[in-house]
Protein backbone atom coordinates (compact mmCIF):
# COMPACT_ATOMS: atom_id res chain seq x y z
CA UNK A 1 0.00 0.00 0.00
CA UNK A 2 2.92 2.95 0.86
CA UNK A 3 6.30 2.86 -0.50
CA UNK A 4 9.30 2.45 2.07
CA UNK A 5 10.02 6.01 1.78
CA UNK A 6 6.50 7.05 1.94
CA UNK A 7 5.65 5.02 5.32
CA UNK A 8 9.43 6.83 6.60
CA UNK A 9 8.29 10.10 5.69
CA UNK A 10 4.49 9.69 6.60
CA UNK A 11 6.00 8.23 10.73
CA UNK A 12 8.22 11.48 10.10
CA UNK A 13 5.37 13.75 10.33
CA UNK A 14 3.77 11.63 12.65
CA UNK A 15 6.34 12.34 15.20
CA UNK A 16 6.88 16.07 14.68
CA UNK A 17 2.55 16.21 15.24
CA UNK A 18 2.95 14.11 18.41
CA UNK A 19 6.08 16.59 20.01
CA UNK A 20 4.03 19.91 18.51
CA UNK A 21 0.54 18.17 20.65
CA UNK A 22 2.88 17.99 23.88
CA UNK A 23 3.83 21.67 23.22
CA UNK A 24 0.52 23.08 22.41
CA UNK A 25 -0.52 21.35 25.67
CA UNK A 26 1.91 21.28 28.09
CA UNK A 27 3.48 23.79 27.09
CA UNK A 28 0.87 26.10 29.06
CA UNK A 29 1.10 24.31 31.88
CA UNK A 30 5.17 24.36 31.65
CA UNK A 31 4.32 28.21 31.57
CA UNK A 32 2.03 28.95 33.82
CA UNK A 33 4.42 27.56 36.67
CA UNK A 34 6.93 29.40 35.22
CA UNK A 35 4.80 32.45 35.81
CA UNK A 36 3.80 31.27 39.05
CA UNK A 37 5.70 32.97 41.83
CA UNK A 38 5.73 36.50 39.42
CA UNK A 39 2.32 36.35 38.83
CA UNK A 40 0.07 35.30 42.22
CA UNK A 41 0.26 37.95 44.38
CA UNK A 42 -2.23 35.85 47.26
CA UNK A 43 -2.25 32.29 48.19
CA UNK A 44 -5.86 31.97 46.86
CA UNK A 45 -4.63 33.47 43.44
CA UNK A 46 -1.53 31.32 43.22
CA UNK A 47 -4.35 28.33 43.24
CA UNK A 48 -6.45 29.60 40.57
CA UNK A 49 -3.11 29.65 38.28
CA UNK A 50 -2.67 25.51 40.20
CA UNK A 51 -6.90 24.64 39.68
CA UNK A 52 -6.15 26.15 35.85
CA UNK A 53 -3.71 23.87 34.94
CA UNK A 54 -4.13 20.96 37.33
CA UNK A 55 -6.88 18.96 35.73
CA UNK A 56 -5.27 18.17 32.52
CA UNK A 57 -1.56 18.29 32.94
CA UNK A 58 -1.16 14.61 33.26
CA UNK A 59 -3.23 13.93 29.81
CA UNK A 60 -0.99 16.83 28.57
CA UNK A 61 2.44 15.02 29.26
CA UNK A 62 0.79 12.14 27.75
CA UNK A 63 1.77 13.66 24.00
CA UNK A 64 5.56 13.77 25.28
CA UNK A 65 5.35 9.64 26.27
CA UNK A 66 3.52 8.85 22.92
CA UNK A 67 6.22 10.84 20.78
CA UNK A 68 9.22 9.62 22.46
CA UNK A 69 7.43 5.94 22.02
CA UNK A 70 6.82 6.19 18.29
CA UNK A 71 10.90 7.77 17.81
CA UNK A 72 11.71 4.50 19.56
CA UNK A 73 9.57 2.13 17.51
CA UNK A 74 10.04 4.19 14.13
CA UNK A 75 13.97 5.67 14.12
CA UNK A 76 15.49 3.13 16.49
CA UNK A 77 19.01 4.57 15.60
CA UNK A 78 17.60 8.19 16.30
CA UNK A 79 16.21 7.51 20.42
CA UNK A 80 19.47 5.27 20.87
CA UNK A 81 21.96 8.32 19.82
CA UNK A 82 20.00 11.17 21.16
CA UNK A 83 19.39 9.12 24.69
CA UNK A 84 22.78 7.89 24.71
CA UNK A 85 24.50 11.32 24.21
CA UNK A 86 21.51 13.62 26.13
CA UNK A 87 21.59 11.49 28.67
CA UNK A 88 22.19 13.75 31.85
CA UNK A 89 19.68 16.65 30.10
CA UNK A 90 17.28 13.76 30.16
CA UNK A 91 17.21 12.69 33.31
CA UNK A 92 17.30 16.41 35.11
CA UNK A 93 14.00 17.46 33.12
CA UNK A 94 12.80 13.80 34.18
CA UNK A 95 13.38 14.44 37.85
CA UNK A 96 12.14 18.17 37.16
CA UNK A 97 9.00 16.74 35.75
CA UNK A 98 8.66 14.55 39.29
CA UNK A 99 8.13 18.35 41.13
CA UNK A 100 4.81 18.97 39.14
CA UNK A 101 2.70 15.86 40.63
CA UNK A 102 4.51 16.35 44.12
CA UNK A 103 3.78 19.97 44.60
CA UNK A 104 0.20 19.78 42.93
CA UNK A 105 -1.06 17.17 45.73
CA UNK A 106 1.18 18.47 48.72
CA UNK A 107 1.54 22.04 48.68
CA UNK A 108 -2.12 22.52 50.12
CA UNK A 109 -1.38 20.24 52.69
CA UNK A 110 -0.68 22.53 55.32
CA UNK A 111 -1.95 26.02 56.03
CA UNK A 112 2.37 27.40 56.52
CA UNK A 113 3.27 29.87 54.27
CA UNK A 114 6.48 28.98 54.39
CA UNK A 115 5.30 25.25 53.07
CA UNK A 116 3.51 26.66 50.46
CA UNK A 117 6.02 29.33 49.00
CA UNK A 118 8.30 26.46 49.35
CA UNK A 119 6.21 24.21 47.39
CA UNK A 120 5.53 26.92 44.43
CA UNK A 121 9.06 26.96 43.84
CA UNK A 122 9.64 23.51 43.51
CA UNK A 123 6.64 23.68 41.21
CA UNK A 124 8.43 26.93 39.03
CA UNK A 125 11.56 24.29 39.20
CA UNK A 126 9.47 21.61 37.86
CA UNK A 127 8.39 24.41 34.91
CA UNK A 128 11.24 25.88 34.28
CA UNK A 129 14.13 22.85 34.54
CA UNK A 130 12.25 20.88 31.85
CA UNK A 131 11.71 23.64 29.59
CA UNK A 132 15.33 24.98 29.87
CA UNK A 133 16.30 21.11 29.16
CA UNK A 134 14.19 21.09 26.29
CA UNK A 135 15.30 23.69 24.12
CA UNK A 136 19.03 22.69 24.80
CA UNK A 137 17.99 19.38 23.30
CA UNK A 138 16.36 21.16 20.19
CA UNK A 139 19.10 23.99 19.91
CA UNK A 140 21.74 20.67 19.77
CA UNK A 141 20.00 19.38 16.88
CA UNK A 142 20.93 21.91 14.78
CA UNK A 143 24.55 21.91 16.19
CA UNK A 144 24.80 18.36 16.17
CA UNK A 145 26.05 15.99 18.61
CA UNK A 146 29.92 14.60 19.00
CA UNK A 147 29.31 10.93 17.49
CA UNK A 148 30.39 9.14 14.46
CA UNK A 149 28.82 5.63 13.39
CA UNK A 150 31.33 2.41 12.31
CA UNK A 151 31.11 0.22 9.68
CA UNK A 152 28.17 -1.75 11.93
CA UNK A 153 26.38 1.26 12.23
CA UNK A 154 27.19 1.47 16.33
CA UNK A 155 27.45 4.72 17.74
CA UNK A 156 30.39 6.50 19.41
CA UNK A 157 29.66 9.37 21.30
CA UNK A 158 32.41 11.76 22.23
CA UNK A 159 30.74 14.52 23.80
CA UNK A 160 30.00 15.44 27.53
CA UNK A 161 27.18 17.34 29.43
CA UNK A 162 29.04 20.39 29.44
CA UNK A 163 28.97 20.25 25.81
CA UNK A 164 25.60 21.03 25.34
CA UNK A 165 25.51 24.40 26.51
CA UNK A 166 26.26 26.29 23.20
CA UNK A 167 25.63 29.45 23.16
CA UNK A 168 23.14 29.05 19.87
CA UNK A 169 21.77 25.93 22.39
CA UNK A 170 21.37 28.54 25.20
CA UNK A 171 19.56 31.16 23.26
CA UNK A 172 17.70 28.43 22.06
CA UNK A 173 16.90 27.63 25.48
CA UNK A 174 15.87 30.90 26.50
CA UNK A 175 13.00 31.23 23.36
CA UNK A 176 11.52 28.20 24.43
CA UNK A 177 11.44 29.44 28.05
CA UNK A 178 9.47 32.53 26.58
CA UNK A 179 7.64 31.01 24.61
CA UNK A 180 5.93 28.47 27.21
CA UNK A 181 5.98 31.63 29.54
CA UNK A 182 3.75 33.33 26.91
CA UNK A 183 1.29 30.43 26.17
CA UNK A 184 0.92 29.15 29.87
CA UNK A 185 -0.11 33.32 30.10
CA UNK A 186 -2.13 33.09 27.01
CA UNK A 187 -4.30 29.59 28.49
CA UNK A 188 -4.21 31.02 32.36
CA UNK A 189 -5.77 34.57 31.38
CA UNK A 190 -8.64 32.67 29.68
CA UNK A 191 -9.16 30.78 32.79
CA UNK A 192 -9.56 33.58 34.77
CA UNK A 193 -11.40 37.06 36.17
CA UNK A 194 -10.81 39.63 34.23
CA UNK A 195 -8.36 41.74 37.34
CA UNK A 196 -6.45 38.77 37.53
CA UNK A 197 -6.09 37.75 33.62
CA UNK A 198 -5.02 41.35 33.47
CA UNK A 199 -2.40 40.96 35.84
CA UNK A 200 -1.01 37.82 33.09
CA UNK A 201 -1.62 39.90 30.16
CA UNK A 202 1.46 42.34 30.88
CA UNK A 203 3.78 38.82 31.22
CA UNK A 204 2.05 37.54 28.79
CA UNK A 205 2.76 40.49 26.41
CA UNK A 206 6.18 40.79 27.11
CA UNK A 207 7.02 37.05 27.05
CA UNK A 208 5.56 36.55 23.58
CA UNK A 209 7.69 40.11 22.00
CA UNK A 210 10.44 38.02 24.20
CA UNK A 211 10.04 34.87 22.49
CA UNK A 212 9.40 36.61 18.61
CA UNK A 213 13.06 38.67 19.21
CA UNK A 214 14.87 35.49 19.91
CA UNK A 215 13.33 33.03 17.29
CA UNK A 216 13.82 35.87 14.49
CA UNK A 217 17.53 35.98 16.06
CA UNK A 218 18.18 32.11 15.77
CA UNK A 219 17.10 31.95 12.36
CA UNK A 220 19.50 34.96 11.43
CA UNK A 221 22.31 32.64 12.89
CA UNK A 222 21.09 29.60 11.40
CA UNK A 223 21.58 31.71 8.14
CA UNK A 224 24.57 33.67 8.50
CA UNK A 225 26.77 31.62 11.03
CA UNK A 226 25.88 28.30 12.00
CA UNK A 227 27.19 25.65 9.64
CA UNK A 228 24.17 23.17 8.78
CA UNK A 229 24.08 19.77 6.49
CA UNK A 230 23.67 20.16 3.20
CA UNK A 231 22.37 17.33 0.68
CA UNK A 232 22.66 18.93 -2.52
CA UNK A 233 20.77 16.28 -4.81
CA UNK A 234 17.86 15.42 -2.28
CA UNK A 235 15.04 18.09 -2.64
CA UNK A 236 12.18 18.62 -0.16
CA UNK A 237 9.72 15.84 0.32
CA UNK A 238 11.41 13.14 -2.08
CA UNK A 239 13.77 10.64 -0.82
CA UNK A 240 17.15 10.30 -3.05
CA UNK A 241 17.46 8.39 -6.02
CA UNK A 242 19.63 4.74 -5.97
CA UNK A 243 23.42 6.06 -6.16
CA UNK A 244 22.54 9.74 -6.21
CA UNK A 245 22.45 11.17 -2.97
CA UNK A 246 26.04 12.85 -1.92
CA UNK A 247 27.43 12.34 1.81
CA UNK A 248 25.92 15.30 3.99
CA UNK A 249 28.37 18.22 4.05
CA UNK A 250 28.66 21.08 6.74
CA UNK A 251 28.64 24.34 4.78
CA UNK A 252 27.31 27.87 6.34
CA UNK A 253 23.96 28.51 5.60
CA UNK A 254 23.28 24.50 5.62
CA UNK A 255 19.63 24.78 7.27
CA UNK A 256 18.38 27.31 5.02
CA UNK A 257 18.17 24.90 1.87
CA UNK A 258 14.97 23.82 2.27
CA UNK A 259 13.55 27.13 2.54
CA UNK A 260 15.41 27.92 -0.89
CA UNK A 261 14.03 25.35 -2.67
CA UNK A 262 10.27 25.76 -1.39
CA UNK A 263 9.70 29.93 -0.40
CA UNK A 264 6.56 28.59 0.52
CA UNK A 265 7.67 27.17 3.60
CA UNK A 266 9.19 30.79 4.91
CA UNK A 267 5.32 30.79 5.63
CA UNK A 268 6.11 28.73 8.75
CA UNK A 269 9.22 31.26 10.74
CA UNK A 270 6.86 34.27 9.48
CA UNK A 271 3.28 32.92 10.98
CA UNK A 272 5.41 32.09 14.67
CA UNK A 273 6.49 35.51 14.88
CA UNK A 274 3.24 37.02 13.25
CA UNK A 275 1.28 34.62 15.66
CA UNK A 276 3.58 35.88 19.33
CA UNK A 277 2.88 39.57 18.10
CA UNK A 278 -0.75 38.72 17.71
CA UNK A 279 -0.71 37.50 20.75
CA UNK A 280 0.61 40.70 22.92
CA UNK A 281 -1.82 42.57 21.49
CA UNK A 282 -4.53 40.62 21.96
CA UNK A 283 -3.59 40.09 25.22
CA UNK A 284 -3.16 43.81 26.10
CA UNK A 285 -6.76 44.07 24.47
CA UNK A 286 -8.17 41.54 26.52
CA UNK A 287 -9.13 39.01 24.02
CA UNK A 288 -8.29 35.83 25.58
CA UNK A 289 -9.33 33.21 23.97
CA UNK A 290 -8.54 35.07 20.47
CA UNK A 291 -4.66 35.35 22.21
CA UNK A 292 -4.88 31.81 23.26
CA UNK A 293 -5.52 30.70 19.71
CA UNK A 294 -2.76 33.31 18.45
CA UNK A 295 -0.76 32.04 20.90
CA UNK A 296 -1.13 27.94 19.94
CA UNK A 297 -0.45 29.39 16.03
CA UNK A 298 2.67 30.20 16.94
CA UNK A 299 3.80 27.79 18.79
CA UNK A 300 2.36 25.01 15.94
CA UNK A 301 4.38 27.43 13.42
CA UNK A 302 7.78 27.77 15.27
CA UNK A 303 7.59 23.46 15.74
CA UNK A 304 7.02 23.19 12.24
CA UNK A 305 9.60 25.62 11.37
CA UNK A 306 12.71 23.52 13.61
CA UNK A 307 11.29 19.94 11.60
CA UNK A 308 11.39 21.44 8.18
CA UNK A 309 14.34 23.21 8.83
CA UNK A 310 15.89 20.02 9.62
CA UNK A 311 14.52 17.60 7.35
CA UNK A 312 15.46 15.01 6.36
CA UNK A 313 18.23 15.37 9.12
CA UNK A 314 17.08 13.45 12.60
CA UNK A 315 20.21 13.72 14.30
CA UNK A 316 23.47 15.70 13.04
CA UNK A 317 26.68 14.52 13.52
CA UNK A 318 28.75 17.65 14.20
CA UNK A 319 32.57 15.69 14.27
CA UNK A 320 31.41 13.19 10.97
CA UNK A 321 28.57 14.40 8.54
CA UNK A 322 28.56 11.23 7.10
CA UNK A 323 27.38 9.63 10.61
CA UNK A 324 24.10 11.73 10.67
CA UNK A 325 20.78 10.13 11.28
CA UNK A 326 18.41 10.91 8.45
CA UNK A 327 15.22 9.76 7.35
CA UNK A 328 16.22 7.27 5.03
CA UNK A 329 19.33 5.77 6.92
CA UNK A 330 17.83 5.61 10.55
CA UNK A 331 14.06 4.24 10.14
CA UNK A 332 12.83 0.53 11.31
CA UNK A 333 12.15 -1.57 8.55
CA UNK A 334 8.70 -1.46 6.06
CA UNK A 335 6.96 -4.25 7.95
CA UNK A 336 7.21 -2.65 11.45
CA UNK A 337 6.38 1.04 10.25
CA UNK A 338 2.95 -0.36 8.23
CA UNK A 339 2.20 -2.10 11.61
CA UNK A 340 2.75 0.95 13.14
CA UNK A 341 0.70 3.19 11.30
CA UNK A 342 -2.38 0.55 11.45
CA UNK A 343 -2.13 1.51 15.24
CA UNK A 344 -1.62 4.73 14.84
CA UNK A 345 -4.47 5.20 13.05
CA UNK A 346 -7.25 3.75 14.95
CA UNK A 347 -5.64 5.74 18.84
CA UNK A 348 -4.14 8.62 17.66
CA UNK A 349 -8.19 9.58 16.91
CA UNK A 350 -8.88 8.55 19.76
CA UNK A 351 -6.53 10.31 21.79
CA UNK A 352 -7.39 13.44 20.16
CA UNK A 353 -10.92 12.61 20.29
CA UNK A 354 -10.62 12.09 24.10
CA UNK A 355 -8.58 15.41 24.73
CA UNK A 356 -11.03 17.43 22.95
CA UNK A 357 -13.90 16.05 25.21
CA UNK A 358 -11.54 16.91 28.39
CA UNK A 359 -11.37 19.76 27.78
CA UNK A 360 -15.01 20.82 26.92
CA UNK A 361 -15.82 19.34 29.92
CA UNK A 362 -13.61 21.30 31.95
CA UNK A 363 -13.78 24.40 30.68
CA UNK A 364 -14.73 27.75 32.38
CA UNK A 365 -13.46 30.63 34.36
CA UNK A 366 -11.69 29.57 37.99
CA UNK A 367 -11.96 32.42 40.65
CA UNK A 368 -10.81 33.21 43.93
CA UNK A 369 -14.38 32.88 45.38
CA UNK A 370 -13.90 29.07 43.74
CA UNK A 371 -10.89 29.03 45.94
CA UNK A 372 -12.30 30.56 49.25
CA UNK A 373 -15.85 28.54 49.04
CA UNK A 374 -14.23 24.88 47.94
CA UNK A 375 -10.47 25.28 48.73
CA UNK A 376 -10.73 21.65 50.36
CA UNK A 377 -11.79 20.07 46.99
CA UNK A 378 -9.53 22.24 45.14
CA UNK A 379 -5.19 21.87 44.97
Amino acid sequence: MFEPDTLRLVWWLLILVLFAGFVVTDGFDLGALILLPWVGKTDEQRRVVLNAVGATWEGNQTWLITAVGATFAAFPAVYSVSFSGTYMVMMLALFALFARPVGFDYRSKLESRCWRSAWDWALFTGGLVPTVAFGLLVGNLFIGLPFHLDSDFHAAYSGHFTSLFQPFAMLVAIAAVALCAMHGGAYVQGRTEPPFARAFARRTTAAALIFALLFAICGGWLATSLPGLRFDTVTLLRAPAAGSARLPQHVAGGWTGNFVRCPGLLALPLLAVLGAMATALLSRAARWTTAFCSSSLAVLAAISTAGVTLFPVLLASSIDPASSLTLWNASSSPKTLKIMLVVAALFVPLIVLYTGWVYRVLRGPITVEDIQSHGAKLY
